[in-house]
């Protein structure tokens, strides 16, 4: 006969909270010194949950990209208190607990799709048998099965960019941090895009935090939509996105999404004035 009390039953059937990816504390981040010191962030609390996809969305300098760059290990804060996967930033840079993608695809033009998805993992000294592995299975999940012997230069913007996804993926990061990769890309694209990393998302299970200044691609990719105010950078309202895991174009056209909507546009006009 179990032993087990009620209480410890209710514990085993209660559902496990997710393990925090990304927690800021009272995070400050200044650049220069004295007359010429420019605030960028002020005094940020976020917590990201693994398995969130959360967007930073906000004016243009508002200090997203800053954000992003300090989880990154890229920029370094001034004040407050940041982890990543319950390390510091510099520790999860070196566990390669993260993937990042630029704005720009940054791919090296004399190396094929294959090459430039395999350089990671070249420097990380795995086998090239294992390099080819990894390599093939990005290829697939990102669609680029026919681009595989192509060159940066032979691709559309929109493949360069899946591209950049899957060299970022190819080591198995639980983390991907997106700096508006798809803001350069003309709106048919752009919504490909959108379709093709809810999939991902859905099928890796992965942590995404996304900058964007498009408000319907923000709620589109999103469990939680960060509003930030304009410089220094501050949030201003944490929005919860409660459409359904399952996404399609059309559904930014019901009246839940743009509900979701309205409510990121009036953040914005808390954080910095009328959004247009």
């Amino acid at each position: 006969m179990s032993t087990a009390t009620l209480a410890d039953r209710e514990v085993e059937t209660r559902p496990a909270v997710p393990a925090i990816a990304v927690a800021a504390e009272k995070l400050s981040v200044q650049f220069g010194e004295g007359d010429r010191a420019t605030l960028a962030l002020s005094e940020v609390d976020l917590t990201i949950r693994q398995g969130d996809f959360v967007s930073l969305i906000g004016p243009s300098g508002c200090g997203k990209t800053t954000l992003l760059r300090a989880i990154a290990d890229l920029v370094q804060p001034s004040s407050g208190l940041l982890r990543v996967n319950g390390m510091t930033p510099e520790a999860a840079r070196l566990a390669r607990a993260y993937g990042y993608v630029f704005q720009a695809p940054a791919l090296l033009p004399w190396r094929t799709v294959a090459q430039n998805i395999m350089l990671p993992l070249e420097i990380m000294g795995l086998r090239p048998e294992r390099r080819r592995a990894e390599a093939a299975h990005y290829i697939e999940l990102m669609g680029l099965r026919d681009f595989a012997r192509k060159f940066p230069w032979q691709l559309s913007g929109g493949m360069q960019q899946r591209v950049s996804i899957a060299r970022a993926l190819s080591f198995k990061p639980s983390l991907l941090l997106m700096d508006e990769p798809f803001g350069a890309l003309d709106e048919i694209t752009r919504d490909g895009l959108n379709l093709h990393m809810r999939e991902l998302w859905t099928r890796t299970g992965l942590t995404g935090v996304f900058v964007t200044h498009s408000i319907p691609e923000a709620v589109f990719l999103s469990t939680h939509i960060v509003v930030m105010s304009a410089r220094p950078g501050r949030i201003v309202e944490v929005i919860l996105s409660d459409l359904p895991r399952q996404r399609s174009l059309e559904d930014r056209d019901t009246p839940a999404f743009l509900s979701v909507a309205r409510r990121v546009r009036e953040a914005l006009h808390l954080g910095y004035g009328h959004v247009p």
